[in-house]
């Protein structure tokens, strides 16, 4: 697991009160001094809460976001559910809570593409990935958890690009993309099972026992 950034309370507040300020000067120093200005705090103090600048700043919200997106996913309602079901709502709750930010999301993914940043946002990606497994209830520890994380890396990237066009406004039309790349994957999957067993029987049974 990928570490997480430096967490505490100030960071968190700072970066409340900075996100109304995003979509109009981006993930800047300047929107941070003026969120710190709005909520009292010395807006001399953006370099050493967020000394990364611009990528300390968006490394932090995508971190908040996983967080509350983890505390919400512990509600007695998705306990029952299973695992496929619990990544659904873990990812539909996690761009839900970003509505009312996703002009500060479409400036994030603008400043992670530089190539400077490539590393920053396959940080971001990985933590967020594991996040939605870990929610979801997944302990493994094995191979499978690399390649579970490498799948559902390529179906939580494909639907924020959709949730951010302008498509995405529609909620219902976000889960049923949702649905169908998780869909895709289940397909993927079984296909994979089948493969596999098809193989096996190929295998005379003395031979099988040997390599067991």
């Amino acid at each position: 697991m990928i570490a997480p950034p430096e967490r505490s309370a100030e960071r968190d507040a700072a970066l409340e009160a900075t996100l109304p300020h995003v979509p109009f000067d981006g993930w800047t120093l300047t929107a941070l001094r003026r969120g710190l200005a709005t909520s009292g705090v010395d807006p001399r103090d953006a370099a050493l809460l967020f000394p990364g600048g611009a990528a300390d700043l968006i490394t932090t919200f995508c971190d908040l976001a996983d967080r509350r997106m983890a505390a919400a996913m512990e509600a007695p309602a998705y306990a029952g559910l299973r695992t496929t079901a619990r990544v659904r709502a873990a990812i539909a709750l996690r761009l839900e809570r970003n509505r009312p930010h996703r002009e500060a999301v479409r400036r994030a993914l603008g400043v992670l593409a530089l190539p400077g940043n490539a590393g920053v946002a396959a940080g971001c990606t990985a933590r967020s990935v594991d996040a939605i497994w870990h929610a979801a209830g997944d302990r493994s520890a094995d191979f499978s958890w690399y390649t579970k994380r490498a799948i559902l890396a390529g179906v939580y990237t494909a639907t924020l690009l959709f949730w951010l066009s302008p498509a995405g406004e529609d909620a219902e039309a976000v889960l049923a993309f949702l649905d169908r790349r998780l869909a895709g994957v289940g397909r993927i999957g079984m296909l994979r099972r089948r493969a596999g067993e098809r193989l096996r029987g190929l295998v005379p049974a003395g031979m099988r026992a040997r390599s067991a």
